[in-house]
């Protein structure tokens, strides 16, 4: 399937695009659609049912002040081989903002993964009705490292925390927006090594990966 062009957060609000994880990238719906039907999270990682070889999570945040409804893992097939992303799934038509923005959104938005308290910058990149968040790509493929998949798999507590909103004239830039995932529960690191054990598989039909409600 061709790859969509993926928009930035500036190109969903009709302003001047933002920078995007080592220029120009594309998210290749490949044999994994968007189009699945709607499929809520759960606490913790839900994985892929009735499958033997799941092939993403899903998570419902414990807390957020944004418009996220799912969060989800899914093994993607890049141009080369297979990776993990991570994706957030949108309550209504977005674009990702807070619940009760008041101020105008940035042109270039910007998000820290912080793990059980250890900190790492991150990018993002906005599909029509999902946001990729990764920290690596392979070619024009947005992924996650495997180093910070480890961290996912053994930690406790994943936060997302943005910087959406436009600061006042003169104030530095500041998060202002998070999410929380609680890793342990549900299905836990067996979760994230069952989606990083599909990446490392040839490439086959993937599942749908699931929307948000």
């Amino acid at each position: 399937m061709v790859g969509v062009v993926t928009p930035s957060h500036a190109a969903l609000t009709g302003a001047p695009m933002a920078h995007s994880l080592g220029g120009s990238l594309t998210l290749l719906a490949g044999l994994v659609g968007i189009a699945g039907p709607a499929m809520a999270g759960a606490a913790g990682w839900a994985l892929e049912a009735n499958v033997a070889k799941p092939s993403y999570a899903v998570a419902e945040p414990t807390s957020t002040d944004l418009n996220i409804d799912a969060v989800v893992l899914s093994c993607e097939q890049g141009p080369d081989r297979r990776g993990v992303q991570l994706r957030l799934y949108l309550s209504g038509t977005g674009p990702l903002a807070p619940k009760a923005a008041a101020a105008a959104l940035k042109d270039d938005p910007r998000v820290e993964l912080v793990v059980d308290g250890v900190s790492q910058t991150a990018e993002l990149l906005f599909a029509d009705d999902f946001v990729v968040v990764a920290d690596t790509a392979d070619g024009s493929m947005p992924l996650l490292s495997d180093a910070f998949l480890d961290k996912l798999q053994a930690g406790r507590r994943l936060e997302l925390r943005f910087d959406l909103v436009q600061e006042p004239r003169g104030q530095a830039p500041a998060s202002n927006a998070s999410a929380v995932v609680d890793l342990q529960a549900g299905s836990g690191g067996r979760a994230v090594a069952a989606v990083r054990l599909c990446a490392d598989q040839p490439t086959q039909h993937l599942a749908e990966t699931p929307r948000g409600r």
